[in-house]
């Protein structure tokens, strides 16, 4: 099969993708074989393949948006059956028994799996997965508006709840990419005031076309307090200028896997009334079942731009220069 490797982490412009030939992997026990159909472009995919990330292991296969149909089954496999359209998502397995899984927080698991960084990704003609952490997707979203729930959907859901915006309340949206622009949908549907702050043209766009409250650039000062924030953008000095924003009370929840330095904060200004600053680590598998039921139900609907699997590279280094809005798609 063909697929896409992270050969020598650098600058997107420079190349760092290199595309191969490999085998087909043969599943193991309780794994599934996934023929790709479609992969979405996540930033994080971007981090990688520049270094800000450094892979786990040579050459792996980006890609953690996985939309596919299972071609094969490995021992023991029971969830899914030849034929059937999956999920593959960013956390590809953990280990059930640290402390954390124990308790029902499995996105701080200790010896966690990430698909794309751990593990070989979507960017090829085929993957693995556990079946235990792949998803039945939704019958009325089709494959490539299904990629981008995968995570960039599955990530702001998590990020938006743990904003802890009560019912009605003021939320800011740092940054509007791919998790942005779906996370201002299920706001919007929640019956919350949504302004957004970004920098690009297009993606201001969007949010209009989306019907928010405001749009603004990256660090215009809010219309009025907000009740809670999520930054999605990875630049550490938005991180004052939404602490400030927030009322009292309020949440600031950083979704990005990685962060430019944040710089020194105001102790008075940003965080005292009970101002909080959280991250968002992964998710867990019920953050993905309660995301897919909740996008299907609200009807949720990504905005996507297709490219060829064979052009992989351009479509990081289009998602790296802001070149579009809403989230790209790989298509095999």
């Amino acid at each position: 099969m063909h697929a896409w490797v992270v050969e020598r982490p650098g600058p997107v412009d420079t190349g760092p993708l290199r595309r191969v030939v490999r085998p087909l992997p043969e599943p193991g026990p309780g794994q599934v074989r996934v023929d790709v159909v479609c992969c979405g472009v996540c930033r994080t995919d971007l981090h990688l393949a520049e270094g800000d990330l450094p892979p786990h292991h040579p050459s792996v296969v980006p890609g953690h948006e996985v939309v596919g149909r299972v071609a094969a089954c490995g021992p023991g496999v029971t969830r899914f059956a030849v034929g059937e359209r999956v999920g593959v998502a960013w956390l590809g397995r953990t280990d059930g028994t640290c402390r954390f899984c124990r308790r029902g927080a499995e996105n701080l698991c200790t010896a966690p799996v990430f698909t794309g960084w751990d593990v070989d990704g979507g960017y090829a003609e085929a993957c693995l997965a556990d079946e235990r952490f792949a998803y039945r997707l939704p019958d009325g979203v089709d494959d490539e508006r299904a990629a981008p729930l995968l995570c960039a959907g599955i990530i702001g859901y998590r990020a938006l709840r743990l904003a802890a915006v009560p019912p009605g309340g003021r939320l800011g949206i740092y940054g509007f990419g791919a998790s942005a622009h779906l996370t201002a949908q299920v706001a919007l549907a929640q019956g919350m005031r949504v302004h957004v702050f970004t920098r690009g043209e297009r993606n201001r766009e969007l949010a209009r076309g989306l019907g928010v409250d405001s749009v603004g650039l990256a660090a215009d000062h809010a219309p009025e307090p907000l009740d809670g924030a999520v930054l999605f953008a990875p630049a550490g000095e938005l991180v004052p200028v939404a602490l400030w924003a927030l009322d009292r009370g309020g949440t600031l929840a950083v979704a990005g896997i990685w962060l430019s330095p944040i710089p020194g904060l105001d102790y008075a200004t940003q965080l005292f009334e009970e101002r909080r600053l959280r991250s968002v680590t992964a998710n867990t598998r019920r953050d993905g079942e309660e995301f897919l039921r909740l996008a299907e139900r609200l009807g949720v609907r990504a905005t996507t731009v297709g490219y060829p699997m064979d052009e992989a590279p351009r479509a990081l280094a289009d998602l790296a220069h802001g070149r579009f809005a809403g989230a790209a798609v790989l298509r095999t």
